[in-house]
């Protein structure tokens, strides 16, 4: 499998603004995961937008800590984190440095590799759910922690690099709640995707624990 040499990555000014600006510009847009088995290419599908310590919903909103280091870095950077124990998920860091924001990418299309994504997908019975759900994006690409950092905005050489793409038409492109987030930040319209596709995950709204008694 070679990879298309007319693929530019995407400029690092486009993600350096406002996050709610850059979380639907990201629709379209084609990451690219290399492995030492090949290359695994993703068009985005839908996305969350996380406003760092002004929004209740992210893990920056009690400021820095060792977990979101990178999220307070220079735009175009991944920030990785793992999650009730068992899964990962992929984030775009964005907006000027200092200022902790991220796109969360929830759900995507394998356009290229769906041979290496269902060999860490193997219970996914369609290719449509390969990478349908952020931990399901983050398993299909082989993204954990070790990638925490990573620059995306990097050339062809990098484990991960996030590209310009075909932008879907501006009727297609839907908002709403974020899914499972609760409290203050539980109708925010930050969640981006384009309607119809068929690997846009499901919307679920936040379920309070229930204590045991």
């Amino acid at each position: 499998m070679t990879e298309r040499p007319d693929r530019m990555p995407l400029p690092r000014t486009l993600l350096d603004r406002p996050v709610l600006d850059v979380a639907p510009d990201l629709l379209g847009c084609v990451l690219v995961r290399r492995t030492a088995e090949g290359p695994i290419v993703l068009r985005i599908t839908e996305v969350e937008a996380y406003a760092g310590e002004v929004d209740p919903g992210s893990h920056a909103f009690r400021g820095r800590t060792p977990r979101n280091e990178v999220m307070f870095g220079p735009p175009g950077h991944a920030y990785v984190y793992f999650t009730y124990g068992m899964w990962h998920c992929l984030n775009v860091v964005c907006g000027p440095e200092g200022r902790a924001s991220g796109v969360l990418l929830r759900a995507g299309e394998i356009v290229e590799g769906r041979e290496l994504a269902r060999k860490r997908r193997v219970s996914a019975r369609y290719d449509k759910e390969l990478a349908k759900g952020p931990a399901r994006l983050a398993t299909a690409l082989a993204v954990d922690r070790a990638l925490n950092g990573t620059d995306l905005c990097q050339d062809d050489t990098a484990p991960l690099t996030l590209y310009t793409g075909t932008a879907p038409a501006p009727d297609l492109v839907r908002s709403g709640p974020r899914t499972g987030v609760g409290g203050d930040g539980a109708h925010h319209p930050w969640r981006f995707w384009v309607d119809g596709d068929p690997t846009v995950s499901p919307y679920r709204p936040h379920a309070p624990r229930k204590r045991s008694t």
